[in-house]
């Protein structure tokens, strides 16, 4: 035993166990080919329903089988479904898709990591065998009880089960914009409020303490078992078990290795667990904690709060960076707030109401006042930090001096740390290159055009009932982009500027665009949300705009614009019908390399002597994958090549872009 706690006090074989866990990690991801036990052609599936979610006319299920799939149902008749049931599942399979707009959340990606392949359109469920697993009858309670609050609900479900989708947008978005997201993810705080609460107990009986420690792990687990499990709660249970471990056995492990050893034994059973998100925040965050708060603590206790919400923003903040491209300045003052409010008030208190319905009025009262802070404090956009999206090494970089300044206390590593970091700011001003993206916002149009004097946005997309802006939101953070100079929006159709109001809420709209057509209730939307409506506009860019068609329609009523980069033309359509393609043929003669067609490929548009007679060699069409219309239209295909003119579909080909460097452009295509 000796012999052992001096070869586990070595620092050095913990960096290695980290080192080979990392080393194993990257094999295992990008050597070993993962492939799924079924073929795209099954269309039955016999499984366990291990996750579920439903939204009134909707089941989005994970149904355990041979390997996990995800289900969507849409129930034609009431159907009772339940965790734990064995389901017989008859549908379509279908593969997921990559992120098609740069820079944004891959969904495939994210279930590949999960080791799910496949996704199943559903047509009919049949219930096998009910559920008798005690630990799925518990979460079955929990989620009826949960859904029986009239008020709190939405919150019940983040707070209790990680679940955090059913909170307001603008809720979601505030809390996430004030570095405040991660109080309510199921984490090392609820495993260590938890345990706290039963030792609290516990210490009025009079048991060893080995004893004791075996049942609060048990009840950890437990706990673990019931909620949804994450990869933040694995690390957290793992790194409390092994922190007993090694104080009943007395084998002074310093807390930092435990950490890593953790990190070790996770990877070894989970190998793509570091790929999670929830996991590099736990973990980058606690080894920030640990190491800096034994080089420094404060008696007082709101400066030892604020002492580590400092830090943990310090460790988190790459993270949040690389993903969202975006932080707020006030988010450790944010935690100051929002953390006790949350985890020794609302957090308690939301177990209170889960046992006692009669607290919800209080919580929901504090949830309210709690909300309005939230939003008040993230419309103080001026402290909100945008930083581009760069190589990693910057990060690493990074992270290699803020860990510099806490072993040193030298306040210089932590200032170069900040000036790395902002020295990113400086990338799009040393791009000389201009850009057009034809961006995949699926049945729908928006472009983007821009170079580091002037970004100009043409519709929006929205036909789908969620915000697919978000997506472009992103992306412009990605890029730098904190501003529009221009948002044209060609006319009133919902798949051009339903997200209109959704853009000029998040980034700065310095002026907006509309037809001359009568205003419709999307346009009227518009006009509520911008008070910069203007009738003409002076570009950097060669860009004209021809507003003055008026048609019966709002299609016929679309915005057309040219834009000339390089002697290069590139020719946007709206939605414009053959008979205004004619028209704007007859009264300006355009010429243009590149087209984007009018109304997705539509044969009401495209009409063949406007596209002979403006010399397009590119076509670009906007159609969104299965969409109802048939875009585009076979007898567009046919025109296009009849006349030789290539043309990418942005279902086909997602996100196009072309970039402009000197006297030539390069396409480039974000695939499906």
């Amino acid at each position: 035993m000796l012999r052992l706690r001096v070869l586990l006090q070595s620092n050095y074989i913990y960096y290695l166990l980290l080192i080979l866990a990392f080393i194993f990690s990257f094999t295992f991801k990008n050597i070993i080919i993962l492939e799924s036990k079924y073929n795209i052609n099954d269309n039955q599936i016999i499984g366990k329903i291990t996750k579920l979610d439903y939204n009134s006319e909707r089941y989005k299920l994970e149904v355990k089988a041979n390997e996990k799939i995800i289900a969507y149902f849409y129930p034609k008749e009431d159907i009772n479904l339940e965790l734990g049931m064995i389901v017989l599942l008859k549908g379509e399979l279908y593969l997921p898709i990559n992120n098609t707009i740069p820079n944004t959340f891959n969904y495939k990606k994210y279930l590949n990591n999960h080791y799910i392949y496949y996704q199943m359109k559903v047509s009919s469920i049949d219930i096998l065998k009910e559920n008798h697993n005690i630990i799925y009858k518990i979460k079955n309670y929990i989620n009826q009880r949960i859904d029986s609050f009239s008020y709190t609900n939405s919150y019940l479900k983040a707070l209790i089960l990680g679940d955090l989708k059913d909170l307001e947008d603008d809720v979601y978005k505030g809390f996430q914009i004030n570095g405040v997201i991660h109080l309510f993810a199921i984490s090392g705080m609820h495993i260590n409020l938890l345990a706290a609460s039963i030792i609290l107990i516990l210490n009025k009986i009079k048991i060893k303490e080995t004893l004791k420690q075996i049942i609060i792990i048990s009840f950890l687990i437990i706990f673990c078992l019931v909620v949804n499990t994450s990869a933040s709660v694995y690390r957290s249970l793992i790194f409390y078990i092994l922190l007993t471990i090694n104080k009943i056995y007395d084998f002074n492990i310093s807390t930092k290795n435990v950490l890593f050893l953790t990190i070790f034994f996770l990877t070894i059973f989970n190998p793509l667990i570091i790929f999670d998100l929830g996991f590099q925040y736990s973990a980058i965050t606690t080894y920030g904690l640990v190491i800096s708060i034994k080089k420094k603590k404060y008696n007082n206790y709101f400066k030892n709060l604020l002492y580590i919400s400092y830090i943990a923003f310090l460790f988190s903040s790459p993270i949040t960076l690389i993903n969202f491209y975006e932080i707020s300045l006030l988010s450790p003052f944010n935690n100051l707030i929002f953390g006790p409010l949350i985890t020794l008030i609302i957090y308690p208190l939301s177990l209170l109401t889960i046992v006692i319905s009669l607290f919800e009025p209080l919580l929901y009262f504090l949830l309210k006042f709690m909300e309005n802070i939230n939003l008040f404090i993230s419309s103080f956009t001026l402290f909100n930090l945008i930083i581009p999206k760069v190589n990693i090494i910057f990060y690493l970089g990074y992270y290699l001096l803020i860990i510099f300044y806490i072993y040193s206390l030298n306040k210089k590593y932590l200032l170069f740390s900040l000036l790395l970091i902002l020295s990113i700011e400086l990338k799009p001003f040393l791009d000389n290159n201009d850009y057009v993206y034809f961006l995949d916002v699926g049945q729908g149009d928006s472009a983007l055009i821009y170079n580091k004097k002037e970004s100009i946005l043409i519709d929006t997309g929205g036909v789908y009932n969620y915000d697919i802006s978000n997506n472009t939101i992103v992306f412009f953070k990605s890029l730098g982009i904190n501003k529009i100079d221009l948002l044209l929006l060609t006319h009133g159709d919902s798949d051009h500027l339903k997200d209109a109001p959704n853009i000029i809420k998040n980034l700065k709209v310095k002026n907006v665009m509309l037809n001359k057509n009568e205003y419709n209730e999307l346009e009227e939307n518009v006009l509520k949300s911008s008070n910069n409506i203007i009738d003409t506009y002076q570009s950097s860019f060669d860009f004209k705009i021809y507003n003055n068609y008026l048609g019966k329609d709002e299609n016929s009523s679309s915005i057309l614009s040219l834009l000339t980069i390089n002697n290069t033309s590139i020719l946007f359509m709206g939605d414009a019908p053959k008979n205004q393609e004619l028209k704007f043929l007859k009264d300006k003669n355009p010429k243009a390399s590149i087209i984007k067609l009018g109304h997705h490929g539509s044969k009401t548009s495209s009409d063949y002597n406007f596209l002979k007679s403006i010399g397009a060699r590119d076509a670009i069409i906007s159609s969104g994958r299965n969409n109802r219309y048939n875009h585009p239209s076979p007898e567009t295909i046919e025109t296009l090549k009849t006349l030789n003119i290539k043309y990418y579909d942005t279902k086909e080909k997602g996100t196009i872009c072309y970039i402009f460097r000197h006297n030539n452009y390069t396409k480039k295509f974000y695939l499906p």
